[in-house]
């Protein structure tokens, strides 16, 4: 995936989001090592910022790395910002966020086993509870 970033092939990786979800990339610096590390995730607008989920909780490395660091670089289909992550995961407005995000993921939520279309509030927030929302605001 990063090298069809780096190749310049982003906006056609995102020219399809309701199969193939809405991509970015997340430059952000690596708590141990300190070198620059990229990451590419699915992500959902909102407004000015951009929503994204560590699917695999608090042991995702990429979201361990922007609790350390929120400072990031944002990468989207047609922009590149600066911004700063923050853990949203405690919002009131948790459920309807995350499936923002799972929606605008395309396929990708469906092959967790979650059909973010249909799933009750409660079913989505047993289903994500170890999921952590992230919030990239620009600076």
């Amino acid at each position: 995936m990063l090298m069809l970033w780096n190749l310049g092939l982003g906006p056609m990786l995102n020219s399809w989001p309701a199969v193939g979800g809405r991509i970015m990339v997340i430059a952000h610096m690596g708590r141990v090592s300190g070198k620059r590390r990229e990451t590419p995730v699915n992500f959902a607008p909102d407004g000015e910022a951009v929503l994204c989920l560590s699917g695999f909780g608090r042991r995702s490395d990429w979201y361990q790395n922007l609790m350390a660091d929120p400072r990031v670089e944002v990468r989207l289909p047609r922009a590149r910002w600066s911004g700063v992550a923050e853990d949203i995961s405690r919002s009131v407005e948790r459920a309807s966020l995350v499936r923002r995000v799972l929606i605008a993921s395309g396929f990708a939520a469906y092959l967790a086993g979650i059909n973010p279309r249909r799933v009750s509030d409660p079913e989505l927030e047993r289903l994500t509870e170890d999921y952590r929302l992230v919030r990239i605001r620009p600076v």
